[in-house]
C-alpha cells in the first residue's frame, strides 16, 4: 500500500539525519550504486550514543562507514542480503551478518513478514521535472521498502546516469528528508578478461543459444565471456532479462545482437533490476528508451521469467557434489556471497518454452599451492546448496556439459566425473562406488554427453 501523505520534505543535513536515528531502530540503507555514504559517514559519528541500531544493506560497493567506526559493535548490528568483497571480509570479523533469500521474494519479505523499517535512506539522482528522484542502476526493492518505511531520506547526487524502467524513483510527495551527497560519479566495476577456462566455458554455451533466446548472465567472467562470444557468432534477435546488467549485455547490446523483438514481456526492452560496470555501461544506459530498470520481483520470479521463451540462464558456481548440487555461496561455514537470483532464474528458464539454464565453474581451483577438484563426492560441512540436484539442468566445465535432467544417480555421477580434470577422474570413481553412488556390480558405461542430447 503507498504511503500516508506527510508534510512537505525537508532539506536538512546529513548531520541532522543521522540524529534521528535512536537506539533500537532498524535502518535501511540502499545497497549498490544507492549506497548512502554521506548519510553513513554522519552516523559513523554517533558511535557511542545509540545501541541495538539494527541496519541492512546489499552488496556494498565501498566500506560502510559505521562499521568501520565500531569495531566492537557498541551500537550499530549490520546486515546484508547479499555479500560482495566488502560484506564478506566484515563477516569474518563477525561485524556483519547474512539474511538467507531468493532475491525477487525480498519485495514480499518487506511487505508481508518484515516489521515496518524506522528509516529508510536512499541515494538517487537529483530530483526532475515531475517531481521524481530517479534510483539509476538500482532498482531492487526500493520501492516496498519505501512503502514500509516510517521515515524516507533521500541522499540526493550528482552524476548519476538517469535509468528508464518500472517504478525506478520515489516522488517528493513520499519524501521526509533531504540530504545534499554532492557530486558523486558511479565507481567503475568492469569485468575481469576471460580466462582461457572461461573462453573453454563459453564457448560450448555459446552454442547453444538460438537466434532469439532471451539471455540471464550471473555475476563473473565465466558468463560474462559467453557474452564476447556470442557477439562474434552471428546470434541475432537476442533478449535480455536478467538480474544484474553487466558490461558483456551491454557489449552484445551495442552490437545489435540484442534487439528483444522476440520476447513475450517487456517487448524490445533490456530488463533488469541493477547494474554494475564500467563507464561503458553508464553512458550506454542514461536516458535509453531500450533500457527497463525494474523492481526484483519483476525481473526474478519464476512466473515471470517463465513468460519469455528460450530463456537461457548462465550463473557460475563454487563446486558441485555427484548427484548435482550446486554450492555457489559458501566454503563451509565461511559464508562468500548469497543466494542471489541463481535458484529463481534455474526454475524460470527450466519452466520456459525451449528455456535452458547452466551451471558453470572451472574443473579445479588451487589453495596453498595446492590444486582441488571442484568437482567433488562429498560437500564441505556446512556448504549451502544454492541450486538442489534436483533444480540443476546442465552442468559445463571446460571439460564438456552435461544435462542431468531424467538422470540416474549413477548415471549423473558417471557424467560429472567426466565433466572433471582428467587428474582427478580416477580417485573421484572410486569414491563414488565406495558411497554406493556407482553400482560396482552393474556398470553400464555412461559416456559424457554433449550439451542438449
Amino acid at each position: 500500500m503507498p504511503r500516508e501523505a506527510k508534510a512537505p520534505a525537508r532539506r536538512i543535513t546529513a548531520a541532522e539525519a543521522a540524529g534521528l536515528v535512536r537506539s533500537g531502530m532498524w535502518v535501511d540503507l540502499a545497497g549498490a550504486y544507492g549506497q548512502p555514504d554521506t548519510f553513513d559517514a554522519a552516523l559513523a559519528k554517533r558511535v557511542g550514543e545509540v545501541a541495538d541500531v539494527k541496519l541492512r544493506t546489499c552488496l556494498s560497493l565501498r566500506p560502510l562507514a559505521h562499521i568501520e567506526a565500531d569495531p566492537e559493535a557498541r551500537s550499530f548490528r549490520t546486515y546484508s542480503w547479499h555479500f560482495g568483497g566488502y560484506e564478506r571480509a566484515k563477516h569474518a570479523e563477525r561485524l556483519c551478518g547474512y539474511t538467507p533469500l531468493n532475491l525477487g521474494e525480498v519485495p514480499d519479505y518487506y511487505r508481508r513478514f518484515i516489521d515496518p523499517v524506522d528509516i529508510a535512506v536512499i541515494r538517487a539522482r537529483p530530483m526532475d521535472s515531475d517531481g521524481v528522484f530517479n534510483f539509476s542502476l538500482t532498482n531492487l526493492w526500493l520501492r516496498a521498502v519505501i512503502e514500509r518505511a516510517k521515515c524516507v531520506i533521500v541522499e540526493e547526487v550528482d552524476g548519476y546516469p538517469h535509468v528508464n524502467g518500472i517504478e525506478n524513483g520515489v516522488h517528493i510527495d513520499e519524501v521526509d528528508y533531504i540530504i545534499d551527497g554532492g557530486h558523486s560519479p558511479m565507481g567503475e566495476l568492469p569485468n575481469p578478461p576471460p580466462s582461457e577456462v572461461d573462453r573453454a566455458v563459453a564457448h560450448l554455451i555459446a552454442a547453444e543459444v538460438e537466434d532469439g533466446a532471451c539471455l540471464q548472465i550471473g555475476i563473473g567472467g565465466m558468463p560474462n565471456a559467453v557474452c564476447v562470444l556470442l557477439k562474434d557468432a552471428g546470434v541475432r534477435d537476442l533478449g535480455v532479462h536478467t538480474e544484474m546488467l553487466t558490461d558483456g549485455l551491454i557489449e552484445l547490446y551495442r552490437s545489435g545482437c540484442v534487439t528483444g523483438a522476440r520476447k513475450n514481456q517487456d517487448t524490445g526492452k533490456v530488463t533488469f533490476t541493477f547494474g554494475m560496470g564500467s563507464k561503458r555501461l553508464f553512458e550506454t544506459v542514461d536516458v535509453n528508451p531500450d533500457m527497463l530498470c525494474c523492481p526484483v520481483d519483476h525481473t526474478n520470479l519464476p512466473q515471470n521469467i517463465m513468460r519469455n521463451d528460450k530463456v537461457v540462464s548462465i550463473n557460475s558456481t563454487t563446486h558441485i557434489d555427484l548427484q548435482g548440487q550446486a554450492v555457489s555461496e559458501s566454503d563451509g561455514h565461511r559464508h562468500l556471497t548469497g543466494t542471489g537470483g541463481q535458484l529463481q532464474f534455474v526454475r524460470g528458464a527450466y519452466a520456459s518454452e525451449g528455456g535452458k539454464s547452466f551451471i558453470c565453474l572451472p574443473s579445479t581451483f588451487e589453495r596453498k599451492g595446492v590444486r582441488k577438484s571442484r568437482i567433488v563426492v562429498d560437500l564441505t560441512p556446512g556448504d549451502i546448496v544454492t541450486t538442489p540436484r534436483s533444480d540443476t539442468m546442465y552442468v559445463v566445465t571446460e571439460f564438456g556439459a552435461t544435462n542431468l535432467k531424467g538422470r540416474t544417480i549413477e548415471e549423473r555421477a558417471r557424467a560429472l566425473i567426466g565433466l572433471a580434470h582428467p587428474d582427478f577422474r580416477d580417485d573421484l570413481e572410486r569414491q563414488a562406488r565406495t558411497h554406493g553412488l556407482i553400482c560396482t556390480a552393474w556398470s553400464p558405461g555412461c559416456s559424457l554427453d554433449k550439451v542438449g542430447h
